[in-house]
């Protein structure tokens, strides 16, 4: 069973890195958590390094700019890694051809396409029509409250071209305030479901690990998986893709899951218990809010 914890000093000791989800753990897309906030603080003035590591289908620096547009102060962590960085990478190698049709917001995420200038000969990405697209990126929906079955037609054609699809977000739903809004992983999963083929590069996959321990290493910290502790809100993103590292985890049920784990200002054990037992996920320590 998942041990039940009252807050993040009952337990940090026992890591010098922590790999901190944003949405659901930091903020809720509109304010800051106060508390999460001031125990991100606490944990490096004691030494500790802080990664955030979000599935947000944009670069580091987009990120940076957002938390602090809604008040996240820059003490409270060390370095980003997100999932719009690992899947831009593969895009400017080419994964999915350099003519895309794009799905997403054309105002928040049209920084998706930024130069990349890590890759050696980057492909040129061009935008198109999905009728003469090689493969295709999905930030998002057009429409974040539309059902994602809205993209059926398209991607019925799609699939029967053959066309691979880019997710740069494998989060399925986010809550923005009180509002619960489709993320780019909800389309990939419906595409893989109609029989196409969906390539992730965020949360629970590889990439974004290896990724976020080359942003650790870049701080000038050896620090060895055992002493690594990954906190988020997502069973199966934040849990799964910890367990698939082989690294401890803190779930944070008073985000997605606070409905179905009882929470209020702690997790219900009961009803924890057989959220997990149903999940078939287990994470090393859980909380209802991170502070």
């Amino acid at each position: 069973m998942s041990r039940i914890i009252n807050s993040l000093s009952d337990i940090s000791q026992n890591y010098d890195a922590l790999f901190v989800d944003l949405w659901g753990c930091m903020h809720n897309g509109l304010t800051p958590f106060t508390d999460a906030i001031k125990a991100m603080q606490t944990y490096r003035a004691g030494g500790g390094k802080v990664v955030f590591v979000t599935n947000a289908p944009r670069h580091r620096a987009a990120v940076a700019t957002q938390l602090a547009k809604i008040g996240v102060p820059e003490d409270c962590w060390d370095s980003i890694a997100t999932s719009g960085d690992s899947a831009r990478a593969a895009m400017y190698r080419g994964i999915v051809g350099s003519k895309v049709y794009f799905i997403g917001d054309a105002d928040t995420d049209k920084n998706f396409f930024d130069p990349l200038d890590i890759i050696d000969d980057p492909v040129e990405i061009t935008t198109v029509p999905l009728s003469q697209a090689e493969g295709i990126v999905c930030t998002g929906p057009f429409d974040s409250l539309a059902n994602p079955a809205v993209n059926r037609p398209d991607f019925l054609v799609a699939k029967q071209r053959g066309l691979k699809l880019l997710c740069a977000n494998p989060d399925i739903v986010v809550d923005r305030g009180e509002t619960r809004e489709w993320c780019a992983g909800a389309l990939a999963q419906l595409y893989t479901e109609m029989g196409g083929e969906s390539l992730y590069f965020g949360k629970p996959h590889p990439p974004i690990y290896d990724l976020a321990r080359r942003r650790l290493a870049a701080l000038g910290t050896d620090v060895p998986d055992s002493r690594i502790l990954c906190i988020g809100d997502g069973i199966h993103t934040d849990v799964q893709g910890a367990l698939g590292e082989d690294l401890d985890s803190l779930f944070i049920t008073g985000g997605l899951a606070a409905d179905e784990t009882g929470t209020v200002t702690t997790p219900d054990a009961q009803k924890l218990s057989q959220f997990l037992t149903d999940q078939q996920l287990e994470p090393t320590y859980s909380i209802g809010f991170l502070r």
